[in-house]
């Protein structure tokens, strides 16, 4: 089969298409033919060598992919040949191994999706994931109106956006271009803020008559991430998810404490927290292909490339440019 495999970290250069031996399925195990494979930030984390959980080289990296079962190993019987699954290396013990035409892993570690549901969107649901896991699980039963959503068009974003507005909650997306503004209203955002425009806190509080949010998502982190405390309502929440510029800095109880005094939360939310935890990671996927299926939620495609040119797939990636979800086509 083909693959990408990396044997040094490094730049997208390392990513090398190779022909290996095609797997075959185990006890207990299935053989996944991929459809498409979706590129997500973790991967180039791991292509560079800074991924905290980094899986040992040799490696395919990848973990996401959607495709069709072609073969069963010995005792195999949960899923049938022909089914189209979910296959997420978050349920295997190495985040790894979806950048290949095949893929073998045991059958319950694997999602079964409709025959109707269109498997290139499936290959992005692991950005849905974090989404869900952001809005339901980290929440722990908080109850919000509103929600603020830092780069509303990148793929969390998107998921973010489209999974609150499933919910029934007002979207304001912060964006960076007239282009993503329209992306993100596309998604169901109720209003975006471009933030090379404009204050996203005075922005902010005027599009909520000076209440503020309830919730602010954010990915960013930095030096300017106590400043969205001036946006949050009474009793609201900040949740990072995130550091694309470094860890928060400053001091998180002054900006907690300083007027208004509108006791706000902070809490950091992390994927790791649900490695030891299957069952919730479980019902978060088939509560998304449930909703994938009933049509409430649709990846939006930025680009099909294919796999033999993953490493142009991770130049995009981090070029900021994706809007959406990129995958890969093998």
């Amino acid at each position: 089969m083909k693959a990408v495999q990396i044997t040094e970290t490094g730049a997208p250069e390392v990513l090398k298409y190779v022909e290996l031996p095609t797997p075959k399925p185990g006890p207990g195990e299935v053989l996944v033919k991929a459809h498409a494979i979706g590129v997500c930030m973790p991967e180039t984390l791991v292509r560079r060598g800074v991924y905290k959980w980094m899986p040992p080289l040799p490696l395919i990296p990848g973990i996401e992919m959607g495709g069709t079962v072609v073969e069963a190993g010995p005792g195999a019987s949960k899923l049938k040949i022909g089914q189209k699954v979910f296959v997420c290396a978050r349920e295997f013990r190495e985040r790894s191994g979806c950048y290949a035409e095949y893929i073998a892993a045991r059958e319950d570690l694997l999602y079964a999706v409709p025959d109707s549901v269109d498997l290139d969107q499936v290959a992005g649901l692991a950005n849905y994931q974090v989404a869900w896991h952001l809005l339901n699980s980290a929440l722990q039963g908080f109850q919000y109106k509103s929600v603020l959503v830092i780069a509303a068009a990148g793929g969390v974003g998107t998921a973010l956006v489209q999974l609150a507005k499933v919910y029934g909650k007002r979207v304001i997306g912060v964006v960076s271009s007239d282009a993503r503004g329209a992306f993100a209203r596309a998604q169901g955002a109720d209003e975006v803020i471009d933030r090379t425009r404009t204050n996203v806190i005075a922005e902010t509080q005027w599009l909520t008559g000076g209440r503020g949010v309830d919730l602010v998502l954010d990915i960013v982190g930095g030096k300017h991430m106590t400043e969205f405390y001036n946006c949050i309502a009474p009793f609201g929440m900040l949740q990072l998810y995130g550091r694309l510029e470094g860890a928060p800095t400053g001091d998180i109880d002054a900006g907690i404490e300083h007027p208004p005094w509108h006791s706000a939360g902070y809490r950091h939310f992390t994927m790791h927290t649900l490695d030891h935890w299957p069952e919730l990671r479980a019902q978060c996927t088939h509560d998304l292909i449930r909703l994938l299926h009933e049509g409430k939620i649709r990846v939006p495609i930025y680009e099909r490339v294919p796999l033999a040119e993953a490493a142009r797939a991770h130049r995009i990636f981090e070029s900021g440019a994706v809007m959406g979800k990129l995958i890969m086509k093998p």
